[in-house]
């Protein structure tokens, strides 16, 4: 029998089946549902809820005390804040069984959700988006844009490396790492990206 290669603290209840990658790290008290897939090198904190029939990708970053239910999903390298919250279900009631409505909401390569940031369901964070600490997000949000408030509206672009752009004559290099970008009508556009 393969030994598994990840780490889960005894605390921790997992529901077979589930898949978890290798070096993946899930701390106290947290709860792995049924049909979950983690990817490798991810880090849990403690006590998270995640499932049942969620896909988390590899390198994400969830901190303590976030739920990730069934139809959210995270590609690759996604950071969730402590205490973000998801939704699946745009009218919820207590009395009436909506399983059947649940929408899906995706998270792509690289976005970050601040602390106690709220993403209600049906939309697409953009890649290396990134979202303030108690924003609330109520609709898609493109690639590389920086969002606050509440409702979120975009204010700014963000570098891949996380850093706000700076563009002057629709041009910006990164002040950290020094990737370039320029801006489109709607979007931004890689030229180098140096990470």
């Amino acid at each position: 029998m393969e030994s598994k290669k990840y780490f889960m603290h005894e605390s921790v209840y997992a529901d077979e089946p589930f898949s978890i990658g290798n070096g993946t790290k899930i701390w106290h008290f947290s709860h792995i549902l049924r049909n979950t897939v983690i990817g490798e090198n991810c880090v849990i904190g403690q006590n998270c809820a995640i499932g049942p029939d969620v896909k988390i990708g590899n390198g994400c970053k969830i901190q303590n005390n976030v739920s990730i239910y069934k139809g959210v999903e995270l590609e690759d390298e996604v950071f969730c804040g402590p205490s973000c919250v998801f939704t699946n279900v745009l009218t919820p009631r207590a009395f009436i069984e909506r399983k059947n409505e649940f929408m899906p909401t995706l998270l792509k390569k690289g976005a970050a959700i601040g602390a106690n940031s709220t993403l209600i369901c049906g939309n697409i964070i953009g890649k290396y988006a990134m979202i303030g600490a108690g924003a609330l997000v109520s609709k898609d949000v493109p690639d590389y844009a920086l969002m606050a408030g509440v409702p979120a509206r975009q204010i700014g672009w963000v570098c891949k490396c996380g850093t706000t752009l700076k563009f002057n004559d629709n041009y910006a290099a990164c002040g950290y790492c020094r990737s370039e970008y320029s801006l489109g009508k709607e979007n931004i556009i890689v030229i180098r990206e140096k990470i």
